[in-house]
């Protein structure tokens, strides 16, 4: 479960979930990207395309919910869109607006040619398609089959929670000057959570859950190895065993995946082949983002935390 670095390119491995006889097969195309996905996330990712069901994904930042939807992208060939979520989020920046600026152009140009004399004609002209901004959610509608990332839901407001629910129900977005846009093939959907708040049951109950932890220590190997090829194995099996200690001390922000493979690649640029405790200490700020949970594993033996 992967976070923070560029993608490979990967030749799309089918468009259509019938390109994907299982969930094992979905797993070895996610692994060709580099993500590393255990049985039970395959399984409900796969699900999620073959069902057409949004996939909710909770856990700690830096465990590749967000990554996951990138990966899912790039091996069905679909474009993804990315709707961040913050609060104060309103409906018209999830799903569009109309280009005012554009607009009054328009018109000025109307006058210019005299030809404003037919004001219901020239009202109309106004609401064509080509003065419409589209957001994320109606860009996942209109550009299918596509990948539909809502990113942090949890950090959305209620409002906004019930207007998502009611999209995802039918997977139509009514526009008033223009009609109903209905999405031919309903688009993956990955929702994505840190759990800050409770998202409420009615959202939840209309996708498939998974839960994402952080990856055992093989796992976490495996994926330091296969992102970051240059940094010696002794290293990503010392960073991994680190990290998952850091993991234990009841920090403000534990770190992730993202964190792990941004500190192997400090410690790699600084030329160290293991985990010297020395240098461990000092970049700290790859792998640490709170002052508290620097000053607190400074507090605690070096050797204790980073071998050696």
């Amino acid at each position: 479960m992967l976070g923070g670095v560029s993608e490979p390119t990967v030749a799309p491995i089918a468009a259509d979930p019938a390109g994907f006889p299982g969930p094992d097969e979905l797993a070895a195309a996610l692994e060709r990207t580099g993500y590393l996905p255990d049985e039970g996330l395959a399984t409900a990712a796969y699900l999620a395309l073959v069902m057409h069901r949004p996939l909710f994904l909770e856990g700690e930042a830096g465990v590749g919910k967000t990554a996951l939807a990138h990966a899912l992208a790039q091996i069905t060939g679909r474009p993804i869109y990315r709707l961040q979520c913050y609060e104060g989020l309103e409906a018209s920046q999830a799903l569009y607006d109309w280009d005012f600026g554009r607009q009054l152009l328009h018109l000025r140009a109307a006058e210019a040619a005299h030809a404003t004399t037919d004001t219901e004609s020239l009202e109309a002209s106004l609401y064509d398609r080509r003065f419409l901004l589209a957001r994320p959610l109606l860009q996942a509608l209109e550009d299918s089959p596509s990948v539909l990332l809502v990113d942090e839901v949890d950090r959305a407001d209620d409002e906004f929670e019930a207007f998502l629910l009611e999209v995802l129900s039918d997977f139509t977005i009514s526009i008033p000057e223009l009609g109903t846009v209905r999405a031919t093939t309903p688009p993956l959907v990955v929702l994505t959570s840190n759990r800050t708040r409770e998202v409420h049951d009615a959202l939840k109950r209309r996708c498939l859950y998974h839960w994402l932890q952080h990856p055992d220590f093989d796992r976490e190997v495996a994926i330091l190895r296969r992102r970051l090829p240059d940094v010696t194995e002794q290293l990503a099996r010392e960073v991994a065993r680190a990290t998952a200690t850091l993991r234990t001390l009841d920090l403000l922000k534990p770190p992730g995946i993202a964190e792990s493979m941004d500190w192997a690649t400090a410690l790699h640029t600084l030329g160290a082949r293991d985990l010297d405790p020395d240098l461990a200490a000092r970049t700290l700020g790859a792998v640490l983002k709170y002052r508290e949970d620097t000053e607190r594993v400074q507090s605690l033996a070096k050797g204790a935390i980073f071998g050696g």
